[in-house]
């Protein structure tokens, strides 16, 4: 009996829905989980969440960029997304006379409103494509579904391909390929930064307070889409006019209290729930501590040279923002792992899966599997993270690397002299944007350092050959000056620092002298070395894995159907939903955290002059005076930064709007707690939180630290 009993609640413990977990799909939002979000307070109707035949809150959400989440906020197409997703464009807006980075930046009228290399799709509608997949794929082995899955995508999207007016399809896999559903967008390119608040206030508390609660970062810029006359998606031209939506979000400035309905709208990148212990093993004891260690390098010498110099840090400021992030998730990530045993939660479900498996085929030899997959591909496991965090972490040696497609065309036969042009022109425009954006003080250290990492902790027989011997001759290579000196010399010599030397190679290109060049001979013998012997190891790998994976989903489904209609997929940057709550937090004993945070909270933080809690002059005088206008909270009697909610949320959710029970915007989320880093993998019911920007204060700082009144009468906050 209590085996039973032990079965039936791993069961549960996988599928089921824990609380606030879930990021669900829009369109079965009706069929799944509609009943359960009015319950917790939601007073919209199952269309006004999602319609495809009129307006709904699934047309006023876009991916923003490449990789975050934003919403319309206004009739005139106006963007709110989180500072960290419009950083690279502000950056770019920016110079040293003009630095919007630092100093801050709002259009007063739209003619100031400056021009961006941004694109953002809306969502026209979703399509459940699995049966014509399915027939494209019949009667392939996995590894032929594999080869041919891109090409059968094609021939689906093909369909929706509309250039006039901007449409194209994406094909989702969910469930590890259980289930194929295609989106629909519709990409607008003329998009324009209208404001951003200065850096000392978009990135407050800076990478110390990154994952953390209590957090008081003002993480929101503003942008709008502009189109051709007609409405229609175009290229930036003087003459095109902002969009007229087909739904906005209202702002809505009434607050909020503990226990509040919160949803949030967006496109979380990319979720493991499903993962075997096998992946937790690997990811805790290789790959997260190799990538950890790999980016704490590189940003420590980024950072000696960013605090040296305002230029610097322009150049610098997007690529280490990107790096910090995620060398801060990882180490988080893999503590919590551990703190929750979740490698002996995940053990504990696979042997009751085994158990009731034994006699079924399809199923009973899933682990056996799964054990032989991982051990042929472990030892190499580092050596793959070392490539790409390492030796590729160098922006030296990461462009050097790109030159191999150069080095193809020039020994590849056959290849015309207008193709080899081509690929020369390619290298030269690569190495002029390369050149912008190199600090060599800094990438001579990170280029020493990744080599000797390299060296010491990867196998000796795994190592490209004769590319330490090359290293040997300044000396010896346990001795951290011999990679120091080394790297000195590359960078002396290496022709892509040397205008002569490059135009010279440009003018009569040839392999061997390609070849000949230090950075690129380091570089590229360690890519090829990759590509050549371990990177098939890799493929080989992960078929496999999405082979077992998508056997090992259909299983689970299997065997409790019941539960298994209330599933939501892994997260693959497709649109979700997620829903839950406003709500405070105890994450230690006798540690009490509560829901929102303020201004008070700021001015205890503040620190005249610091690189991470500084505040502009002018809002400390404001703080001063309580000078908090029409956005103060009645109840705190100030003015409320940031708050938290329940909602399930992960990268690329970043610039979500956080919408209340009527539909109104009420913040942005832009991060996670550091004692619920483990959500890509596992949920924690109690203690995940989803940290946000109260719109209040967004409204504050373009309102009286801006002084941006025109984009506050434009939106016309609810009151």
């Amino acid at each position: 009996m209590k085996k039973l009993l032990l079965s039936l609640f791993l069961i549960v413990n996988i599928l089921a829905v824990k609380a606030d977990e879930g990021m669900w799909l829009p369109m079965l939002l009706g069929k799944q989980v509609y009943n359960d979000m009015v319950k917790r307070g939601l007073k919209l109707t199952k269309e006004q969440l999602y319609s495809i035949n009129k307006a709904s809150l699934k047309d006023a959400i876009i991916i923003f960029g490449r990789g975050c989440t934003g919403e319309i906020v206004s009739d005139q197409g106006l963007i709110f997304t989180n500072h960290h997703c419009g950083y690279d464009a502000i950056a770019k807006a920016s110079s040293v006379q003009n630095n919007y980075l630092r100093d801050g930046f709002y259009a007063y009228n739209k003619d100031q409103e400056i021009q961006s290399e941004l694109t953002v799709q809306f969502l026209d509608r979703i399509e459940d494509v699995t049966a014509q997949v399915e027939a494209g794929l019949k009667g392939l082995t996995w590894e032929e579904r594999t080869k041919k899955l891109q090409e059968v995508y094609k021939s689906i999207t093909d369909k929706v391909i509309d250039k006039e007016n901007g449409m194209s399809g994406r094909v989702y896999s969910m469930f590890k390929d259980n289930q194929y559903i295609m989106y629909v967008y519709k990409t607008y390119k003329d998009i324009r930064l209208v404001g951003a608040p200065p850096e000392s206030v978009g990135k407050f508390g800076g990478d110390t307070d990154n994952w953390e609660w209590p957090r008081h970062t003002g993480d929101f810029s503003i942008f709008r889409v502009y189109t051709s006359k007609d409405g229609k998606p175009t290229e930036y031209s003087k003459d095109n006019v902002p969009l007229k939506p087909k739904k906005y979000l209202p702002v809505s400035i009434k607050g909020i209290k503990d226990g509040d309905y919160a949803m949030i709208y967006g496109y979380p990148g990319g979720t493991n729930r499903y993962e075997t212990s096998n992946g937790i093993k690997l990811k805790n004891e290789i790959e997260n501590p190799s990538l950890v260690a790999l980016r704490d390098m590189r940003l420590k010498y980024m950072h000696e040279q960013m605090i040296k110099d305002p230029a610097v840090k322009l150049k610098l400021a997007s690529d280490y923002a990107g790096i910090a992030n995620y060398w801060k998730f990882f180490d988080g990530e893999t503590k919590q792992l551990i703190k929750f045993n979740t490698y002996g939660q995940k053990q504990q479900f696979e042997t009751e899966f085994s158990t009731w498996a034994k006699g079924k085929s399809e199923y009973e030899n899933i682990f056996v599997e799964y054990e032989k997959n991982y051990a042929a591909w472990t030892p190499y496991s580092k050596h793959r993270q070392y490539l790409r965090e390492g030796i590729l972490g160098s922006p030296l040696s990461s462009f050097a690397s790109s030159l191999m497609a150069l080095e193809g065309a020039l020994v590849k036969a056959g290849v015309t002299p207008d193709e080899i042009k081509k690929a020369v022109d390619a290298a030269d425009a690569s190495r002029k944007n390369f050149i912008k954006s190199e600090d060599q003080p800094s990438d001579k250290n990170i280029l020493a350092d990744v080599a000797m990492a390299f060296y010491k902790d990867i196998d000796k027989s795994q190592h490209p050959a004769g590319a330490f011997d090359k290293i040997a001759v300044y000396g010896d290579l346990n001795d951290e000056a011999t990679y120091k000196k080394w790297a000195l010399g590359v960078f002396a010599s290496t022709m892509i620092f040397n205008d002569d030397k490059w135009t010279a190679f440009i003018a009569k290109p040839t392999a061997i002298d390609l070849q000949a060049d230090p950075a690129f001979d380091f570089a590229a013998s360690f890519v090829k070395n990759y590509n050549t012997k371990y990177a098939p190891l890799y493929t080989a790998f992960n078929n496999k894995n999405n082979e077992l994976g998508r056997s090992y989903l259909k299983g689970i489904m299997e065997r409790n159907p019941v539960a298994a209609a209330k599933m939501y997929p892994d997260a693959n940057f497709s649109m979700r939903v997620s829903f839950g709550n406003v709500k405070s937090y105890k994450p230690r004993d006798a540690i009490f955290c509560d829901y929102v945070t303020t201004a008070k909270g700021i001015m205890e933080k503040y620190v005249p002059g610091d690189y991470e809690f500084d505040l502009p002059s002018k809002q400390v005088e404001l703080f001063k005076k309580k000078d908090f206008g029409q956005y103060i909270d009645k109840g705190k009697n100030d003015l409320i930064i940031g708050f938290i909610t329940t909602n399930d949320i992960t990268g690329g959710n970043s610039g979500s709007p956080v919408i209340d029970g009527n539909g109104n915007l009420i913040g942005l989320a832009f991060d996670g707690n550091y004692e619920a880093l483990s959500h890509k993998i596992a949920f924690d019911k109690d203690l995940n939180r989803t940290i946000c920007v109260d719109v209040r204060y967004v409204l504050w700082c373009i309102d009286k630290l801006g002084g941006a009144k025109n984009l506050i009468e434009e939106i016309n906050p609810i009151k």
